[in-house]
C-alpha cells in the first residue's frame, strides 16, 4: 500500500503560519549568538547566560514548530500576510527575554524595548545606557539590524526552507511597492540584498572606527545606522561623538534611505540612480527638509551649527532615531516642520519607515491633477510618476493606504492621550501627537516630554502598549495586522 504524502495544497492556514513562525524563530535565535560572544569577551557571564538561554529557547521552539507544521510546497498570499504578522509578534516576544532575564525591566518595558528594536524605532525606556551590559547593548543594535532589512527576508536568504512562497512573504514584510526581483527566484534576490546589507554595515563600522568610537561602539552604531534604527550605546546619542562621526552617519542615513535593490543595480550602472524617479523625489525631500530646518534655525537665531541642523532633518526624514542636539527646545515652527517630516520616510525597499517617498509624491501629483481638472474641466489631466502615467488603481491604492495610515495615527494619538490622562500622567497634546507620529513612522524621539533629551520611561504602561502596536503597524504597513482581525480571513 503506497505511503500517503501530506498535501499542503489543502493544508489549513494555521499550519502554514506555524511554519513561517518556526523559520523566523530559528533565524532570530541564531542572531543572538554574536551578542552572546561579546558578553563573554567582556566577561559579562550573567548576560551571556541570558542571551544563550534566549537563543536556545528561540531555536528550540522554532525547530519544534517546523517539525510539527511540516514544509509547505507553496504559500498563499493570505498565509504569507498573516504568517509575517504573527512571526513578527512572536520574535519580538522572544527578543524581550534578555531584558526580562536581566531583572532591570518589567514585562511592559522589555516588550517596548524589543518592539522598538525590531521595528527600527529609536524609542527607548532606558534612561542611562552607561550601566547597561555590552552584550545587551549589542543585542539592542542587532534587533534593529534584523528589522531593518527584514528578518523574513533574512530567513528566505539563509534558510533554504521556503519554496515558491518566498516572494509572498517578502511582499508581506517589505515596506513599499512590489518587491523588485534581481533574480528569477526571490531567494537569489534576498541573498544579494543581505550581502549588500552586510557589506555596507562592515564599511560603516570601519569608517566609524577611524573616528573617536571604539570598535564596539563603531559596530553597534553601524548596525543601527544602516538599519535607520537609531539605538546608540551612549545616552547622549550621536551628540556624544565627534563631528567626523556625525558626518559619517549623515552619509549612512542617506544611503540607507534609498532602495537597496537600486543600489545593487547601480553597482553595474550608476546612471540607474538618475533614471529612477523615486530616487530624485527622495533627494528632493532631503534637500527641502534640510533647507527648512537649517533656514528656520538660522532665522530664529538658535545658534546651532549647520551640521546639527542637517543631521536632525535627515535623521527625522529617514526615521533614524539619533539625535545630536535637543531640538525639543527649538522654536515651535521648527518643531512643526520636524513633526511633518516624520511622515515622509525614504524610498520603498529601503530600511526606513513612514509613508515612503513614492506615496507622498503620488498623493501630491494626484492632488495637482485634480486642481488642473477643476480649473480646466475639458482638459485631459494625467498623473505621472516620472514619465510613466499612473494607473487609476495605483493612485487609489496609495490614497487608501494614506487614509488608513493617518486614521491609525489619529486613533493612536487619542487613545494615548486618554490613557495617559486616566493614569495621571497628563500628557500634553504636542507630546501625544509627536509620540504617536514617531511610533507609527518608526522614528523614535518625539517632542515635548518624549523629545531627544528624554526617553519613554515616564509613559504609563498602557501608553507603551499603544505605542508598541503603532510601531508594529508602521513597520509592517498596517494591512498584515488588520488581516489578523478580519473574520473572513479565518474562514476556510
Amino acid at each position: 500500500m503506497p505511503l500517503r504524502t501530506r498535501s499542503w495544497a489543502a493544508a489549513p492556514t494555521p499550519r502554514r503560519i506555524a511554519y513561517i513562525v518556526g523559520v523566523v524563530l530559528i533565524a532570530g535565535g541564531a542572531a543572538a549568538l554574536p551578542a552572546l560572544a561579546v558578553a563573554a569577551i567582556y566577561r559579562e557571564w550573567e548576560t551571556a547566560l541570558h542571551l544563550g538561554l534566549t537563543s536556545a529557547l528561540a531555536v528550540g521552539t522554532g525547530a519544534l514548530t517546523l517539525v510539527a507544521a511540516g514544509r509547505p510546497e507553496r504559500l498563499r498570499p493570505k498565509d504569507a500576510f498573516a504568517g509575517v504578522a504573527i512571526a513578527w509578534v512572536t520574535v519580538i516576544a522572544f527578543g524581550a527575554l534578555p531584558y526580562l532575564f536581566s531583572g532591570s525591566f518589567g514585562v511592559t518595558d522589555a516588550l517596548f524595548e524589543s518592539t522598538a528594536g525590531f521595528t527600527t524605532t529609536g524609542a527607548t525606556v532606558i534612561v542611562d545606557l552607561s550601566g547597561v551590559a555590552k552584550g545587551l547593548l549589542l543585542w539592542r543594535a542587532t534587533t534593529q539590524w534584523l528589522g531593518g532589512m527584514g528578518i523574513i527576508v533574512l530567513s528566505i536568504a539563509v534558510l533554504p526552507l521556503i519554496g515558491a512562497g518566498g516572494i509572498q512573504l517578502a511582499r508581506a514584510e517589505t515596506p513599499g511597492p512590489e518587491p523588485d526581483r534581481l533574480t528569477p527566484r526571490f531567494r537569489g534576490t534576498a541573498l544579494r540584498l543581505w550581502a549588500l546589507y552586510v557589506a555596507l554595515t562592515g564599511a560603516a563600522a570601519a569608517l566609524l572606527a577611524f573616528g573617536d568610537m571604539t570598535v564596539f561602539e563603531a559596530v553597534a552604531h553601524a548596525l543601527t545606522s544602516i538599519s535607520t534604527g537609531g539605538f546608540s550605546t551612549n545616552s547622549g546619542s550621536l551628540g556624544a561623538f565627534s563631528a567626523y562621526s556625525q558626518w559619517v552617519v549623515i552619509g549612512l542615513m542617506v544611503v540607507a534611505g534609498a532602495s537597496f535593490t537600486l543600489h545593487i543595480r547601480a553597482l553595474r550602472d550608476p546612471s540607474e540612480y538618475l533614471r529612477k524617479p523615486e530616487f530624485r523625489y527622495y533627494l528632493m525631500s532631503l534637500v527641502i527638509g534640510v533647507a527648512l530646518v537649517v533656514g528656520g534655525v538660522a532665522l530664529d537665531g538658535v545658534g546651532v551649527p549647520v551640521r546639527e541642523s542637517m543631521f536632525t532633518a535627515i535623521a527625522t526624514i529617514t526615521g533614524t532615531g539619533y539625535a545630536v542636539t535637543n531640538y525639543g527646545v527649538w522654536p515651535a515652527a521648527i518643531g512643526g516642520v520636524i513633526l511633518m517630516m516624520m511622515f515622509i520616510g525614504g524610498m520603498g525597499g529601503s530600511t526606513t519607515g513612514a509613508l515612503k517617498t513614492y506615496r507622498v509624491a503620488i498623493v501630491l501629483k494626484s492632488a495637482a491633477a485634480e486642481v488642473r481638472r477643476l480649473t480646466r474641466p475639458r482638459a485631459v489631466s494625467i498623473s505621472r510618476f516620472g514619465r510613466v502615467p499612473l494607473p487609476t488603481e495605483v493612485v487609489s491604492a496609495v490614497h487608501s493606504y494614506v487614509v488608513v495610515y493617518m486614521l491609525a495615527f489619529g486613533i493612536g494619538t487619542i487613545l494615548l492621550l486618554y490613557v495617559e490622562s486616566a493614569w495621571g500622567a497628563n500628557m500634553d497634546l504636542v507630546t501625544g501627537l509627536s509620540a504617536a507620529a514617531s511610533a507609527i513612522s518608526n522614528v523614535g524621539p518625539g517632542l515635548g516630554t518624549v523629545g531627544p533629551a528624554s526617553t519613554y520611561a515616564d509613559v504609563a504602561g498602557p501608553g507603551k502598549w499603544i505605542l508598541g502596536m503603532l510601531m508594529i503597524l508602521g513597520r509592517l504597513e498596517i494591512y498584515p495586522i488588520i488581516l489578523l482581525f478580519t473574520a473572513s480571513f479565518w474562514r476556510r
